[in-house]
């Protein structure tokens, strides 16, 4: 049963970090202090719970939160040797653990444990970090909070700003909180409710100050030529620079993107001011760990081609590398670690918006909401005073910290696919639907194509939130549709990598009942909608550099020749034939282009449930429940082939075991001799 303490302080964080005023994602952290019974010595112990290291405060759950001994954590201060051992602090953390101590301890847990209030709140919010980067921060504290809140300079997380925070309680009894200069604030209260309230106070008084005595444009007045586009043009430009800009943020390891066109980038963008307080970069340490020290920011107007804008993107990239490993050799160390890569974590265009990249969708997206959350730290800071953020060399030892390297050389292994992104069509049902499971399973960002929107959207929802898999409308015997699908991935995910070409039907006639309709319908969706899904993705795959998959889903028939339908097996011939052409064309730009020749998936086909199923067995002679078991009987192996088995070809080609595999196509048809490859 969770201890009342504890289940308050589930409660209170998660109201505090649904809303975004309050703090970012996993950003910040709460504590509440409580008795529990010792099962050792049957007697109380006080107990500290603390939300876990990398936790995040709006979905917090009891099994996020560290529980350790107050008593213990406490009596560390005496084997505390000052700020050169901060980091050996954190590993005393495990010595001070009750029980099996629930999530890793934070390098905040001595804030919570060493100041003397039942309930404390560190967070991340907007309007508080204003103040905190204000040049005047701590005269702009006195006048805003009345001497309710106390000021704290800069000083890196750990054990010496715990103890630095204990002593203003101690000798500011009035005090409700503070303002940590450069990073955020801290509450407390006797209860979870005096603390939360004294949280909100703090948020809301600093956000009312600075609506009421902020000048009107802090951002400088709007620069000609870099207002945002309209939103189609825009969009579509977005998606024109995407590949390229994908390809640059790539360049030591390839990343997952994200785009937005939010007003508040935009605005930013448009302004006198965004080119010197974009380089003045971020402060928080939860902003530049995402985000990077600062942003590559194109320096041309809105009105600049897609063309003109890569090429000085390419320029600008370069100075970028350059200067971030500048950056490194000036502040770096014997002890420290190898510099992580030098690319931008956020990309920045007027008139168009922002592209940010990380190792997953997730990380991506939240990376871009981070450096939105520094926008409106700038806006609040510039109403007020002048920005200045924390020295570049603190962030150097935030962001190259061993703690933070000993966190990253702890997360697992990435799955086979993560950091690609794949469009399947055809993926609401059947052979595609399982396919996208499969590739998502694996780590991939997926886009769903389907006829049938709904559908698609549904099918995506299964796989979990939209930074595993979006689902969009895509008749592929439309060019424009097509287009639209691969802009649809380009926005969401910043890139594309992997295509499987699956959309198809199938009409069981023979030669002297296919009619010219017939033939074009199978042709158009098939042979065509493919080579036009292959077009639209193979200029995205040049243009990104990063090489790429293109999967053809054919058939058995494209070798074999059965009765009764001519139109289908002729137009999967034809995508057979586009596999060899393909990869004989696209090598060059490290495309890999393979191809599957199932046959007999009758379980869960969308082809053979619309009437071909019904036909087949017709033909066959036997009863259409008996299809597959059919099938299965004139197979070598005996067995039934199933959306999964052409699902598991996909996964093993287009990983990196057949990294040198080009021009293949896979039989997974349990074995039909007549269909051998020659």
């Amino acid at each position: 049963m969770t201890n009342p303490a504890a289940a308050e302080l589930i409660g209170r964080s998660n109201r505090l970090g649904s809303d975004p005023k309050n703090t970012n994602y996993a950003g910040g952290n709460t504590s509440a202090k409580g008795l529990e019974r010792d099962p050792v010595t049957g007697e109380d112990v006080e107990l500290l719970w603390v939300k876990g290291s990398g936790g995040d405060l709006g979905t917090l759950k009891e099994q996020g939160l560290a529980v350790l001994r107050l008593d213990r954590l406490r009596a560390l201060k005496g084997v505390y040797r000052g700020i050169e051992h901060e980091d050996e602090m954190v590993a005393a953390f495990d010595h001070t653990l009750f029980g099996k101590g629930g999530a890793t301890p934070s390098i905040d847990t001595a804030m919570h444990g060493l100041v003397d209030a039942a309930h404390v709140d560190h967070l991340h919010p907007d309007s508080g970090i204003s103040i905190a980067t204000a040049a005047d921060g701590e005269a702009l504290t006195a006048t805003i909070f009345g001497g309710r809140v106390a000021w704290v300079d800069w000083r890196r997380p750990g054990f010496q700003l715990g103890l630095d925070i204990a002593a203003i309680k101690e000798s500011t009894p009035d005090a409700i909180g503070v303002i940590l200069g450069g990073h955020g604030i801290t509450a407390w209260g006797d209860t979870s409710d005096e603390a939360e309230a004294n949280s909100l106070w703090i948020i809301d008084t600093a956000a009312a100050y600075i609506a009421e005595h902020g000048t009107a444009e802090p951002f400088g007045p709007a620069l000609d030529g870099y207002a945002a586009l309209p939103e189609a043009e825009r969009r579509a430009k977005a998606a024109a620079l995407a590949p390229s800009i994908r390809g640059l943020a790539s360049t030591d390891r390839v990343q997952v993107g994200s785009f937005t066109d939010a007003e508040v980038v935009l605005d930013f963008l448009a302004s006198s001011e965004h080119p010197r307080l974009g380089a003045l970069g971020t402060s928080c340490p939860d902003h530049f760990l995402r985000t990077k020290v600062k942003p590559l920011i194109l320096d041309l107007p809105a009105t600049a081609t897609v063309e003109e804008s890569i090429a000085r993107l390419k320029e600008l990239h370069e100075a970028y590398r350059a200067d971030y490993a500048a950056y490194y050799d000036r502040h770096a160390t014997a002890d420290s670690p190898a510099m992580r890569g030098a690319d931008p974590a956020i990309v920045l265009i007027p008139g168009v918006g922002m592209f940010s990249y990380g190792a997953t969708a997730q990380t991506a997206r939240v990376a871009g909401e981070f450096y939105i959350n520094a926008i409106n730290v700038m806006r609040g800071a510039e109403a007020l005073s002048t920005y200045a953020p924390i020295e570049e060399s603190e962030k150097f030892r935030i962001e190259y910290w061993a703690l933070e390297e000993a966190k990253l050389q702890r997360l697992p292994k990435p799955a086979s696919h993560a950091t690609r992104i794949a469009l399947v069509t055809g993926a609401a049902s059947g052979i595609g639907k399982a396919i996208a499971t499969r590739l998502a399973a694996e780590g991939a960002c997926v886009v769903i194509a389907d006829l049938d929107l709904e559908k698609a959207v549904a099918a995506a929802a299964e796989l979990g939130s939209t930074d595993v898999a979006i689902g969009v409308q895509a008749n592929v015997t439309s060019a424009v549709e097509i287009q639209a699908a691969v802009d649809a991935a380009l926005l969401a995910f910043g890139g594309l990598d992997l295509i499987v070409n699956n959309a198809g039907l199938s009409l069981s006639k023979s030669l002297l009942d296919t009619t010219d309709a017939d033939w074009d319908l199978q042709h158009n969706v098939m042979a065509k909608g493919s080579f036009m899904v292959s077009r639209a993705a193979a200029r995205v795959l040049i243009d990104q550099g990063l090489g790429g998959d293109i999967v053809y889903i054919s058939s058995k028939n494209s070798v074999f020749a059965g009765p009764n339908n001519i139109a289908y097996s002729a137009t999967k011939a034809d995508q057979a034939h586009q596999v060899r052409l393909l990869a004989a064309e696209l090598g060059e730009f490290g495309v890999r282009v393979n191809g599957i020749n199932p046959d007999g998936v009758v379980r869960g086909s969308g082809i053979f449930a619309g009437g071909w199923g019904a036909k087949r067995a017709a033909v066959y002679g036997v009863p259409e429940e008996d299809l597959g078991a059919y099938y299965a009987q004139r197979t070598l192996l005996k067995r039934e082939v199933l959306p999964e088995n052409v699902a598991n070809a996909v996964a093993v080609l287009t990983g990196d075991d057949l990294s040198h595999t080009t021009g293949l196509h896979i039989p997974v048809d349990a074995g039909v001799a007549a269909a051998f490859l020659r």
